[in-house]
């Protein structure tokens, strides 16, 4: 039989957001690659997503309804059959409705899948959830300080086409580790390189990014906008602002110049740990060369200030004025360029009142501590937030209420799914329908299924369209099919997406959005209140910041009685093996893994009579979490290094969430993943 080929795209929470080929032969998909024709992909995926097959195909794939028949947490459960899961969903949420009202209810997406249609972009079964009078969800857990922060100054968190990183002549690689998390992007920075650019990466962590780079500065975590204002006053200093675009194109200048007046480089030294001398270098090396590109991603946003921190970084390609050169700007996320119909898909028009939105960070809380109605039932969809979300050891106390009805969509049996009541079996991606753009690109994308899915594994679409059928629910919009919703968020009047319909995107694969070429957003105007990038926001006045771009410190920095019982600041990386808990259980990245490593600068380790390759345990007030020391001066002194996405089962018990606190940013309602302190001590024996 003629193997076919069979045009898709990666679901995954990756900025890449890769197009991919899947060879089926006799009806079974025998081979995936990336799309040698898409420009961004050019033919080649990451070493996680290259398993993609395999890992469809283990053992402990969920494959048929379950119910569970053990104490939640211990993940036993028993064969049902569809018609028995959904009679007992719609039973227990029409109970719920009736006795505590519609806010009892929470929808939980998470982002283990991007798509329009089955995943975070689309959030499925929103008009279901609608029609109920659910709680909102607010998906916060990615970039919602940055989007609020850049909201501010630039008007958008849409920055520059990151394949325009091929036209600067210096990039900044700041807080973000491509090489890890986002690969294509790089091939970018070497055709940059190949024309004589120089690339600096800013990490806390020499990453495999950092040690590629021409150079690399170790700054405290939380501490980049200080740094950034460091080098800010260096380039004044020397007269390098460029004065005709400060003049044209934005507002308070005077303002934030006095503000970058508080930051020598020595201040900026003594806060980030950075020598001033190295300031010094790369602020001059920033003004003398044109144009100057920032790379900035989400591990900067996850701090106290993190909403301030890229409100400060988008203030650099301002005050040099690249943001109107071609390879000049901040390169963040190209989402907010994608303008879907977003509106059309999610009908919150069906909901026939207001309703509460609960924060998808501070689970724990909402579980525990909201009332005015409890949270009755939570259904959880492409999602693990007891492996993703901050204070793990409070987020399984909510997850273990004896009244509290859970349904988790999935496709493996996740620390989440162990403590469901109805465990519903999820398709793969190559096994159904779905629209997807890049959140690190301009293109849009079709996935075709290639392949019958395992089982009696439903779209989630389809489970949606099932359940509000045996509820008895007569609106017509929950039954549009997938061709349909597809067609929805393509019908949009902006101009980019002019001529994008499904059918094109399905003969072609991918169309990139029909942007300008050359491609500079804010050459001319910003989308802000005044037009201008706005140094001064009345607006960010008015709902509570400081108007002006500026410094916070981490919170747990900032106190010093915390601070000196818990010394070591923590950053929780990306993965190279799992993209956030995807993959957590294939055997062979789990090895590759080498399961749980903390990293810890020399000085560190003997400070507490550690050892190389010694089980050490990583603590604080809120919990604590075990792993092996990597004794490396890939770590600045006073940093804890370790990765995220481990699952709790796998790593003994528990992963860096436990040690997390719920907390927000300071704008957009963040979590603060890398503002958080621990000691590290040997492990208990037992």
């Amino acid at each position: 039989m003629t193997e076919l080929k069979v045009l898709g795209a990666c679901p995954l929470d990756c900025p890449d957001g890769c197009s991919w080929v899947v060879s089926v032969k006799d009806g079974q998909a025998v081979g995936l690659r990336g799309n040698p024709d898409h420009p961004y992909t050019r033919g080649a995926l990451c070493t996680k997503v290259n398993r993609w097959l395999e890992h469809s195909a283990q053992d402990d794939r969920i494959r048929y309804p379950m119910r569970r028949v053990g104490a939640k947490g211990e993940g036993r459960f028993e064969r049902i059959t569809w018609d028995e899961a959904l009679d007992e969903i719609a039973t227990r949420l029409d109970g719920v409705v009736a006795e505590h009202g519609g806010e009892a209810i929470w929808p939980y997406w998470g982002t283990g899948t991007l798509g329009y249609l089955q995943g975070q972009e689309g959030q499925p079964g929103r008009r279901f959830f609608n029609v109920l009078g659910a709680s909102g969800h607010d998906a916060n857990i990615c970039s919602s300080a940055g989007n609020a922060g850049l909201s501010y100054t630039v008007g958008s968190a849409a920055g520059m086409d990151p394949e325009d990183l091929a036209h600067a002549k210096l990039i900044l690689l700041w807080g973000t580790n491509p090489l890890t998390s986002g690969h294509h992007v790089w091939k970018f920075v070497q055709a940059a390189r190949k024309d004589g650019a120089h690339v600096v990466a800013i990490d806390p962590v020499r990453t495999r990014t950092a040690q590629q780079a021409d150079e690399h500065l170790a700054p405290l975590p939380g501490t980049d906008a200080a740094l950034a204002l460091g080098l800010l006053h260096v380039i004044v200093g020397l007269g390098a602002q460029d004065e005709d675009f400060l003049r044209d194109h934005t507002l308070g200048w005077a303002e934030f110049a006095e503000r970058i007046a508080e930051f020598p480089p020595a201040r900026a030294a003594e806060i980030t740990g950075v020598p001033a001398e190295r300031i010094v270098a790369l602020g001059e090396r920033i003004a003398r060369t044109r144009p100057t590109a920032i790379r900035a991603t989400q591990g900067l946003q996850r701090n106290a200030g993190g909403g301030t921190t890229l409100r400060t970084l988008a203030c650099i390609p301002a005050v040099t004025g690249d943001w109107a050169r071609l390879g000049g700007g901040v390169a963040g996320s190209t989402s907010q360029h994608m303008r879907l119909n977003r509106a059309a898909l999610y009908r919150d028009d069906l909901r026939t009142a207001p309703v509460r939105t609960l924060s998808m960070s501070r689970l724990g809380e909402g579980l525990l501590d909201i009332d005015g109605p409890p949270v009755k039932a939570l259904f959880v969809l492409a999602a693990n937030p007891v492996g993703s979300t901050p204070h793990q050891n409070k987020v399984r106390r909510g997850l273990a209420r004896e009244d509290l009805f859970t349904v988790v969509v999935e496709q493996f049996p996740t620390d989440t799914t162990d403590y469901a009541d109805i465990v519903l079996p999820a398709t793969k991606q190559h096994e159904h329908a779905d629209l997807h753009d890049g959140y690190g690109h301009l293109y849009l994308a079709w996935n075709e299924p290639a392949v019958a899915p395992p089982g009696e594994c439903l779209p989630a679409t389809e489970t949606f369209r099932r359940l509000a059928r045996r509820m008895g629910l007569t609106e017509p919009a929950l039954y549009d099919s997938d061709e349909s919703l597809a067609e929805q968020a393509l019908n949009s009047p902006d101009p980019w997406l002019a001529g994008i319909t499904l059918d094109r995107l399905r003969k072609e694969g991918f169309v990139r959005l029909a942007v300008p070429d050359p491609f500079l957003p804010y050459a001319e105007r910003f989308p802000t209140p005044s037009g201008r990038l706005e140094f001064w926001s009345e607006r960010a006045a008015r709902e509570g910041h400081d108007p002006l771009p500026g410094y916070i410190p981490p919170a747990e920095v900032a106190d010093p009685e915390r601070a000196a019982r818990y010394p070591l600041a923590l950053i929780s990386a990306a993965s190279h093996h799992f993209l956030n808990t995807v993959f957590g259980s294939n055997p062979e990245l789990r090895r590759r893994s080498g399961g749980p490593v903390l990293r810890l600068h020399p000085d560190d380790a003997a400070a507490r009579g550690l050892a190389d390759g010694q089980r050490v345990r990583a603590h604080n007030d809120r919990g604590a979490f075990e792993g092996v020391l990597e004794i490396s001066d890939v770590v600045r002194p006073g940093v804890a290094a370790t990765t995220k996405g481990h699952w709790a089962k796998f790593a003994g018990g528990a992963n860096v969430n436990a040690v997390v606190d719920e907390r927000d940013t300071d704008m957009g309602g963040g979590p603060v993943f890398h503002d958080t302190r621990v000691e590290v001590a040997a492990a208990p024996e037992d």
